[in-house]
């Protein structure tokens, strides 16, 4: 395969996460590009990349860079996507990919009319253990689906102008914390739930600092999702089935998952490594831009972004 060349825009934490863990054999990390031209000279030298851009129309007018890895605050996801779409560049936009569905939608359209892969670096949706996991949901081994149990707690510094409480930033629990915990529910329902209660209580800013949400679908197998961003809890996921349950300890990066039967016999199910949770993001991305991966990722990522505007209509309402 024809090495691909990625170029990274937004360089704040998660891309430096990104670029430090970044290990493939198919593609390479390329280039970076931020507002100014010094901060991208010195991540491009921290990294060891050759190319560094002082602004983001630089990058992608790079005929070399094939993919785009966007790491920007949430509320700009949807101009960059649109842009580097436009460009004839292929797309990995960290999570919430959007902060709604018409912006998703937007993207999606785009996508395909430019024959680009577009996905949303959501590590439950791409590491090993849930792949197997829903192998074995399928074997009917466990039987019938009955209820799922995704409680995400971090405790943020009560700064009214940190990314996290900050409306101008998309703050909030759900576009951050919460996109792992509806995502981990929506990957093991069998088919997509409505939003039946969910109740918030917001930060003195306005966004979610706390919430609750019960999620249903038509098969009547249930989902609960708990967030704070003013408590710890343990990001441990629970899937109940008609002949045992599955605990995952967390969640978002998962390699191993517990399985206890009714019958009081348990199993260890180990798949994959959490130490390289961004590189299978990358390389499933790779995978689905030459054709060898379905891109099912997007399906899943669709379907949360219904919820989370669920969850976010109700709240408007109370």
């Amino acid at each position: 395969m024809t090495d691909l060349q990625w170029g990274i825009v937004g360089l704040g934490g998660i891309a430096h996460d990104f670029a430090e863990n970044f290990d493939q054999t198919t593609s390479k990390l390329t280039a970076c590009a931020s507002r100014t031209l010094g901060k991208a000279e010195k991540f491009a030298q921290q990294y060891d990349l050759p190319k560094a851009y002082g602004s983001y129309e630089e990058l992608l007018a790079d005929e070399d860079i094939s993919i785009i890895y966007i790491a920007v605050p949430n509320r700009q996801h949807h101009q960059h996507i649109m842009a580097a779409l436009a460009a004839g560049k292929h797309v990995l936009c960290e999570k919430a990919i959007t902060m709604n569905v018409t912006e998703l939608q937007e993207a999606v359209e785009l996508a395909e009319q430019k024959h680009l892969i577009l996905a949303e670096a959501m590590t439950i949706f791409n590491m090993p253990l849930y792949h197997e996991l829903h192998a074995l949901m399928d074997s009917g081994r466990l039987g019938k689906l009955k209820m799922i149990q995704a409680p995400f707690g971090s405790f943020k510094d009560p700064d009214p102008t940190n990314r996290f409480f900050n409306p101008e930033l998309a703050g909030g629990a759900l576009l951050d914390i919460g996109t792992y915990a509806v995502s981990f529910a929506r990957w093991f329902l069998t088919e997509q739930p409505e939003v039946i209660a969910s109740t918030m209580i917001p930060f003195s800013t306005g966004v979610d600092e706390q919430s609750v949400t019960i999620l249903q679908n038509e098969k009547n197998e249930l989902a609960t999702v708990s967030l704070t961003f003013q408590a710890k809890m343990p990001k441990k996921g629970i899937i109940a089935f008609e002949n045992g349950y599955l605990t995952i300890d967390n969640y978002p990066r998962a390699d191993k998952a517990e399985l206890f039967f009714n019958d009081g016999t348990t199993e260890l199910i180990e798949s994959g490594f959490r130490g390289n949770a961004m590189n299978y993001e990358i390389e499933n991305m790779v995978k689905m831009i030459h054709g060898t991966l379905p891109n099912k990722s997007l399906f899943f990522t669709k379907d949360v972004i219904e919820i989370l505007d669920q969850m976010q209509q109700i709240w408007h309402q109370q």
